[in-house]
Protein backbone atom coordinates (compact mmCIF):
# COMPACT_ATOMS: atom_id res chain seq x y z
CA UNK A 1 0.00 0.00 0.00
CA UNK A 2 1.29 3.53 -0.78
CA UNK A 3 2.80 5.41 2.12
CA UNK A 4 0.37 7.15 4.47
CA UNK A 5 1.94 9.48 7.03
CA UNK A 6 0.29 10.77 10.20
CA UNK A 7 0.56 14.35 11.46
CA UNK A 8 -0.90 16.63 14.11
CA UNK A 9 -2.82 19.77 13.13
CA UNK A 10 -1.54 23.33 13.54
CA UNK A 11 -3.32 26.69 13.62
CA UNK A 12 -2.68 26.99 9.87
CA UNK A 13 -5.13 24.68 8.04
CA UNK A 14 -2.58 23.88 5.31
CA UNK A 15 0.34 23.17 7.64
CA UNK A 16 0.79 20.07 9.80
CA UNK A 17 3.18 19.01 12.53
CA UNK A 18 5.28 15.86 12.08
CA UNK A 19 6.04 13.47 14.99
CA UNK A 20 9.57 14.93 15.18
CA UNK A 21 8.17 18.44 15.63
CA UNK A 22 8.76 19.75 12.12
CA UNK A 23 5.98 21.86 10.61
CA UNK A 24 5.31 20.99 6.97
CA UNK A 25 3.17 22.59 4.29
CA UNK A 26 0.61 20.46 2.47
CA UNK A 27 1.75 19.77 -1.12
CA UNK A 28 0.20 21.79 -3.93
CA UNK A 29 -2.77 20.13 -5.55
CA UNK A 30 -3.75 18.28 -2.38
CA UNK A 31 -7.12 18.77 -0.68
CA UNK A 32 -8.47 17.61 2.66
CA UNK A 33 -10.89 14.69 2.69
CA UNK A 34 -13.02 15.12 5.83
CA UNK A 35 -13.54 12.14 8.14
CA UNK A 36 -16.81 10.23 8.08
CA UNK A 37 -16.69 8.01 4.99
CA UNK A 38 -14.47 5.05 5.84
CA UNK A 39 -14.91 3.41 2.43
CA UNK A 40 -13.82 6.50 0.55
CA UNK A 41 -10.91 7.10 2.92
CA UNK A 42 -9.65 3.54 2.38
CA UNK A 43 -9.74 3.98 -1.39
CA UNK A 44 -7.95 7.31 -1.27
CA UNK A 45 -5.20 5.89 0.94
CA UNK A 46 -4.82 2.93 -1.42
CA UNK A 47 -4.52 5.23 -4.45
CA UNK A 48 -1.39 7.07 -3.40
CA UNK A 49 0.50 8.86 -0.63
CA UNK A 50 -1.66 10.59 1.97
CA UNK A 51 -1.23 12.67 5.10
CA UNK A 52 -3.61 11.75 7.88
CA UNK A 53 -4.22 14.49 10.45
CA UNK A 54 -5.02 13.31 13.98
CA UNK A 55 -5.58 15.52 17.01
CA UNK A 56 -5.01 14.17 20.52
CA UNK A 57 -7.37 15.47 23.20
CA UNK A 58 -6.56 13.99 26.57
CA UNK A 59 -6.19 10.27 25.93
CA UNK A 60 -8.41 10.23 22.87
CA UNK A 61 -7.46 10.66 19.23
CA UNK A 62 -9.74 12.47 16.78
CA UNK A 63 -9.33 12.33 13.02
CA UNK A 64 -9.31 15.71 11.32
CA UNK A 65 -9.27 14.21 7.84
CA UNK A 66 -6.83 13.01 5.19
CA UNK A 67 -4.82 15.17 2.80
CA UNK A 68 -4.38 13.64 -0.66
CA UNK A 69 -4.05 14.67 -4.32
CA UNK A 70 -7.39 16.10 -5.41
CA UNK A 71 -7.43 13.89 -8.50
CA UNK A 72 -7.15 10.76 -6.35
CA UNK A 73 -10.07 11.85 -4.18
CA UNK A 74 -12.26 12.70 -7.19
CA UNK A 75 -11.48 9.41 -8.93
CA UNK A 76 -12.09 7.36 -5.79
CA UNK A 77 -15.35 9.19 -5.09
CA UNK A 78 -16.63 8.69 -8.65
CA UNK A 79 -15.84 4.98 -8.55
CA UNK A 80 -17.41 4.57 -5.14
CA UNK A 81 -20.55 6.52 -6.10
CA UNK A 82 -21.00 4.27 -9.13
CA UNK A 83 -20.60 1.15 -7.01
CA UNK A 84 -23.01 2.39 -4.37
CA UNK A 85 -25.66 3.05 -7.02
CA UNK A 86 -25.90 -0.62 -8.01
CA UNK A 87 -28.64 -3.00 -6.77
CA UNK A 88 -25.92 -5.37 -5.55
CA UNK A 89 -24.57 -2.73 -3.19
CA UNK A 90 -28.05 -1.94 -1.84
CA UNK A 91 -28.58 -5.66 -1.22
CA UNK A 92 -25.22 -5.85 0.56
CA UNK A 93 -26.14 -2.90 2.79
CA UNK A 94 -29.49 -4.46 3.70
CA UNK A 95 -27.82 -7.77 4.52
CA UNK A 96 -25.31 -5.97 6.72
CA UNK A 97 -28.04 -4.12 8.60
CA UNK A 98 -29.97 -7.34 9.19
CA UNK A 99 -26.85 -9.11 10.43
CA UNK A 100 -25.95 -6.30 12.83
CA UNK A 101 -29.52 -6.17 14.12
CA UNK A 102 -29.45 -9.90 14.86
CA UNK A 103 -26.06 -9.61 16.56
CA UNK A 104 -27.28 -6.67 18.65
CA UNK A 105 -30.44 -8.52 19.69
CA UNK A 106 -28.41 -11.55 20.71
CA UNK A 107 -25.92 -9.42 22.63
CA UNK A 108 -28.74 -7.75 24.57
CA UNK A 109 -30.04 -11.18 25.61
CA UNK A 110 -26.57 -12.48 26.49
CA UNK A 111 -25.75 -9.33 28.45
CA UNK A 112 -29.02 -9.48 30.38
CA UNK A 113 -28.20 -13.08 31.33
CA UNK A 114 -24.74 -11.96 32.48
CA UNK A 115 -26.41 -9.32 34.65
CA UNK A 116 -28.72 -11.97 36.12
CA UNK A 117 -25.74 -14.15 37.01
CA UNK A 118 -24.01 -11.22 38.70
CA UNK A 119 -27.13 -10.27 40.67
CA UNK A 120 -27.70 -13.80 41.99
CA UNK A 121 -30.83 -12.67 43.84
CA UNK A 122 -32.64 -15.08 46.13
CA UNK A 123 -35.80 -16.77 44.77
CA UNK A 124 -38.05 -14.24 46.50
CA UNK A 125 -36.44 -11.40 44.53
CA UNK A 126 -36.05 -13.08 41.13
CA UNK A 127 -38.76 -10.90 39.52
CA UNK A 128 -36.77 -7.84 40.59
CA UNK A 129 -33.58 -9.38 39.17
CA UNK A 130 -35.22 -10.03 35.82
CA UNK A 131 -36.63 -6.51 35.67
CA UNK A 132 -33.28 -4.98 36.60
CA UNK A 133 -31.43 -7.13 34.05
CA UNK A 134 -33.74 -5.94 31.26
CA UNK A 135 -33.41 -2.28 32.27
CA UNK A 136 -29.63 -2.39 32.61
CA UNK A 137 -29.19 -4.24 29.33
CA UNK A 138 -31.49 -1.86 27.44
CA UNK A 139 -29.61 1.15 28.81
CA UNK A 140 -26.06 -0.16 28.45
CA UNK A 141 -25.95 -2.20 25.24
CA UNK A 142 -27.01 0.15 22.39
CA UNK A 143 -24.31 0.57 19.75
CA UNK A 144 -22.54 3.88 20.19
CA UNK A 145 -23.74 4.35 23.76
CA UNK A 146 -20.18 4.56 25.01
CA UNK A 147 -21.03 2.54 28.09
CA UNK A 148 -18.86 -0.14 29.65
CA UNK A 149 -21.13 -2.80 28.14
CA UNK A 150 -19.77 -1.93 24.67
CA UNK A 151 -16.11 -2.41 25.51
CA UNK A 152 -14.27 -5.64 24.79
CA UNK A 153 -11.31 -4.79 27.00
CA UNK A 154 -12.78 -6.56 30.02
CA UNK A 155 -14.72 -9.85 30.39
CA UNK A 156 -18.48 -9.68 30.00
CA UNK A 157 -18.92 -10.60 33.67
CA UNK A 158 -17.11 -7.44 34.73
CA UNK A 159 -19.02 -5.41 32.16
CA UNK A 160 -22.28 -6.66 33.65
CA UNK A 161 -21.20 -5.74 37.18
CA UNK A 162 -20.02 -2.28 36.12
CA UNK A 163 -23.23 -1.65 34.18
CA UNK A 164 -25.38 -2.58 37.18
CA UNK A 165 -23.39 -0.32 39.49
CA UNK A 166 -23.62 2.54 36.98
CA UNK A 167 -27.40 2.09 36.67
CA UNK A 168 -27.70 2.00 40.47
CA UNK A 169 -25.61 5.15 40.78
CA UNK A 170 -28.02 7.11 38.60
CA UNK A 171 -31.28 5.51 39.70
CA UNK A 172 -30.90 4.79 43.42
CA UNK A 173 -28.60 7.57 44.66
CA UNK A 174 -28.46 11.38 44.49
CA UNK A 175 -25.35 11.28 42.31
CA UNK A 176 -26.84 13.27 39.42
CA UNK A 177 -27.73 16.14 41.76
CA UNK A 178 -24.54 16.15 43.81
CA UNK A 179 -22.19 19.09 43.87
CA UNK A 180 -18.76 17.49 43.62
CA UNK A 181 -15.59 19.52 44.12
CA UNK A 182 -13.52 19.99 40.98
CA UNK A 183 -10.55 18.27 42.56
CA UNK A 184 -8.64 15.47 40.91
CA UNK A 185 -9.96 12.15 42.19
CA UNK A 186 -13.00 13.63 43.97
CA UNK A 187 -15.57 12.26 41.54
CA UNK A 188 -13.86 8.88 41.51
CA UNK A 189 -14.01 8.74 45.31
CA UNK A 190 -17.71 9.65 45.32
CA UNK A 191 -18.40 6.92 42.79
CA UNK A 192 -16.46 4.42 44.88
CA UNK A 193 -18.45 5.27 48.00
CA UNK A 194 -21.76 5.07 46.15
CA UNK A 195 -20.73 1.74 44.62
CA UNK A 196 -20.24 0.30 48.11
CA UNK A 197 -23.73 1.46 49.08
CA UNK A 198 -25.17 -0.03 45.89
CA UNK A 199 -23.49 -3.37 46.55
CA UNK A 200 -24.96 -3.40 50.04
CA UNK A 201 -28.42 -2.79 48.57
CA UNK A 202 -27.89 -5.62 46.10
CA UNK A 203 -26.83 -7.93 48.94
CA UNK A 204 -30.22 -7.34 50.60
CA UNK A 205 -31.81 -9.09 47.64
CA UNK A 206 -29.42 -12.04 47.76
CA UNK A 207 -30.83 -13.19 51.08
CA UNK A 208 -34.24 -14.65 51.88
CA UNK A 209 -34.84 -11.93 54.41
CA UNK A 210 -37.86 -9.71 53.77
CA UNK A 211 -37.51 -5.94 53.79
CA UNK A 212 -39.87 -3.07 53.15
CA UNK A 213 -39.86 -2.24 49.42
CA UNK A 214 -40.94 1.33 50.14
CA UNK A 215 -37.73 1.89 52.13
CA UNK A 216 -35.51 0.13 49.58
CA UNK A 217 -33.91 2.42 46.97
CA UNK A 218 -33.70 -0.41 44.43
CA UNK A 219 -37.32 -1.49 44.82
CA UNK A 220 -38.39 2.14 44.61
CA UNK A 221 -36.30 2.75 41.49
CA UNK A 222 -37.62 -0.36 39.75
CA UNK A 223 -41.17 0.73 40.50
CA UNK A 224 -40.49 4.28 39.30
CA UNK A 225 -38.71 3.31 36.09
CA UNK A 226 -41.29 0.63 35.43
CA UNK A 227 -43.97 3.30 35.60
CA UNK A 228 -42.34 5.15 32.72
CA UNK A 229 -39.78 7.50 34.25
CA UNK A 230 -37.02 7.91 31.65
CA UNK A 231 -33.53 6.65 32.35
CA UNK A 232 -30.47 8.89 32.10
Amino acid sequence: MPESLTFAPTSDPRRVRAPDGRVLSVPEGWVLLPPGDAGLTRRVKAAGPTWTVVEKVGRKLFSKGVWAPESHILQAKAALDAERATPAYAKKLAAGRDRRAREQEQYEVDFANSVLRFLAFSPAWIPHAKRLAVLVSAHATPVGSGTVARTERIPVERRAEAAVIAWMRHQTTQYDDMSIARVKGARREVRRELAEISRAVLDLHRRDVPHGPAACPLCTALSRVGAGTPQP
